[in-house]
C-alpha cells in the first residue's frame, strides 16, 4: 500500500513541476552568483595563503608544464624515423599503454571525483545539489555524446575518402584501358599490399582509407589467412617480412597490423581530434584552478602532478596525429595547442586571481559540470579509443609477450596517476 501512495506521488504531474521549477531556480541561482561572492571560504586554504610565494610558484608551474607538454608530444611526431619509435613498434606501443592508463585514472580518479567534490560542496544549496549524483550524470552525458561524435565524423570522413576514391578510380579506368592496349595487362591480385609505395591494400594516396578499401582491406586479410592460432602464426611470418616489402618480399599480406586490426586512417583523423578536445577542455580547467589559487601548499603538489600527466596525455596524443597522418602545418597547429592550453589557462588563472573565489557557488557549480564532462570524455577516449583499440587487435593477441608487458604498463600508468591524487 505505501508503495503505490509513494507511486502516486512520484506521478503526480504538480508536484514534479514544482520539483522542476525549484531544481531550475537553484541552478540559475547558483550560476548567476557572482563568482566573486566571499561569504564561503576555506579557512586552510586562506592560513597557507601567501600571494608572493604563490606567483613564483606559477611562474615555475608554467615553465614546467609547457616543457613537459612539447617534450611529451614530440617524441613520437619527431622520433617516427626512429626504428624504436615507430608506431608499429613494441616499444610505442608500451608506451603509448602507460599513457593510456594515465589518462584513464586522470578521468576516474581526478577529474570525476573533483566534479563530484565540487557539486556537493557545503557551500551549495541543498536541494538540487545534495539529491542527485550529478557529476555522474554529467560524465554519462559526455560519454554518450563523445560517442556521438565519434560515430558522425568518422561517416563524414569515410563518406569524403570514399567520394574521392571514386573520382581517383574514374581517372584510372582511363588510364588502364591506355595501359592494356598496348599489350600490358595490370593484374591488381599481382600488387604487393605493403609494395615500393609503401601503401596497404585498399589504401588512398594520402594515407587514409576510405570505408570500401578498408572492407577490401579485410576481405583481402580473410581471403588469404586462416584463422585462431593458423591466423597468428601467419601474422609472426607477416611481421618478419612486413618491413622488407620495399626491398621486393611479396609476402601476401604483411603490413604487421601496424595499426591495429583492420583499422583506416580515417579512424585516426577522428580519434586524435576528439582526444584533443577531451585533453584541452580539462587541461583549461585545471590551468585556470591552479592559477587563481593563491595558497602555495596546494601548488607545489600540483606542479608535479600536471608535469607528469601533461607529458603522458601529450605521448598518447602525439602517437594519434602521427598515426593520423595530417599534413605538417595541421600537426603543428595541433601539437602547439595542446602544448600551450594548460599554461594559457594558469595565466588567465593568476590575471583573475585577485577577484575571482574559487569557493563561490557559481564557481563551484561551473567547475563542478566541467569536470565531470572532461572526466566523462577522458574515459570514453581512454576506454574505447586508445585501450580497446590496441588489446583487442590481432597483433596485441598474437604476442603473449607483449601482451604482458602492455598490460603491466597500463596498470603502472593508471596506478601511478591515481596515487598522485594523494597529493594533488
Amino acid at each position: 500500500m505505501f508503495f503505490f501512495e509513494d507511486l502516486w506521488e512520484l506521478l503526480c504531474l504538480d508536484r514534479f513541476r514544482l520539483k522542476t521549477r525549484a531544481f531550475s531556480d537553484s541552478l540559475i541561482q547558483g550560476i548567476s552568483e557572482p563568482m566573486t561572492n566571499t561569504k564561503c571560504l576555506s579557512s586552510e586554504i586562506e592560513a597557507c595563503r601567501d600571494d608572493s610565494a604563490a606567483l613564483v610558484l606559477k611562474l615555475i608551474a608554467i615553465a614546467s608544464i609547457l616543457l613537459a607538454g612539447i617534450v611529451g608530444i614530440a617524441i613520437p611526431l619527431i622520433g617516427k624515423q626512429r626504428r624504436f619509435l615507430r608506431t608499429d613498434g613494441s616499444l610505442f606501443v608500451a608506451a603509448k599503454s602507460f599513457a593510456a592508463g594515465v589518462i584513464l585514472a586522470t578521468g576516474f580518479v581526478h577529474m570525476l571525483s573533483g566534479g563530484s567534490e565540487a557539486l556537493t560542496n557545503p557551500c551549495l544549496p541543498k536541494y538540487p545539489w545534495s539529491k542527485f549524483p550529478f557529476s555522474g550524470f554529467f560524465a554519462m552525458v559526455a560519454s554518450l555524446l563523445t560517442l556521438l561524435v565519434d560515430f558522425v565524423g568518422t561517416q563524414y570522413y569515410e563518406r569524403k575518402q570514399g567520394l574521392n576514391r571514386a573520382s581517383e578510380e574514374q581517372a584510372r579506368v582511363g588510364s588502364d584501358d591506355a595501359v592494356s592496349e598496348s599489350g600490358i595487362v595490370p593484374f591488381a591480385g599481382a600488387k604487393e599490399p605493403n609494395g615500393p609505395n609503401g601503401k596497404v591494400f585498399g589504401e588512398e594516396e594520402g594515407g587514409g582509407m576510405h570505408i570500401v578499401g578498408m572492407h577490401a582491406h579485410a576481405a583481402h586479410h580473410r581471403h588469404n589467412h586462416p584463422h585462431g592460432q593458423d591466423a597468428c602464426d601467419g601474422h609472426k611470418h607477416g611481421q618478419g617480412h612486413g618491413h622488407g616489402h620495399s626491398h621486393g618480399h611479396g609476402h601476401g599480406h604483411g603490413h604487421g597490423f601496424s595499426e591495429g586490426d583492420e583499422e583506416s586512417g580515417v579512424r585516426h583523423v577522428v580519434v586524435s581530434q576528439i582526444l584533443e578536445l577531451g585533453i584541452v577542455s580539462h587541461s583549461v580547467i585545471i590551468g585556470l584552478s591552479l592559477g587563481v589559487s593563491q595558497s602555495p601548499c596546494t601548488i607545489r603538489p600540483l606542479i608535479a602532478a600536471l608535469s607528469f600527466h601533461q607529458f603522458f596525455e601529450g605521448f598518447a596524443l602525439g602517437g594519434c596525429i602521427l598515426q593520423a597522418q595530417f599534413k605538417t602545418l595541421s600537426t603543428a597547429l595541433m601539437a602547439c595547442f595542446f602544448a600551450i592550453t594548460t599554461p594559457a589557462g594558469i595565466g588567465i588563472g593568476t590575471g583573475i586571481s585577485s577577484f575571482y573565489n574559487a569557493h563561490s557557488s557559481g564557481a563551484l557549480i561551473a567547475e563542478g559540470i566541467l569536470d565531470s564532462l572532461s572526466a566523462g570524455i577522458l574515459v570514453y577516449m581512454a576506454l574505447v579509443d586508445l585501450i580497446a583499440a590496441d588489446f583487442l587487435s590481432k597483433r596485441m593477441s598474437c604476442n603473449f609477450r607483449l601482451q604482458v608487458v602492455s598490460y603491466f604498463m597500463l596498470f603502472l600508468g593508471a596506478g601511478l596517476m591515481a596515487s598522485l591524487a594523494i597529493w594533488a
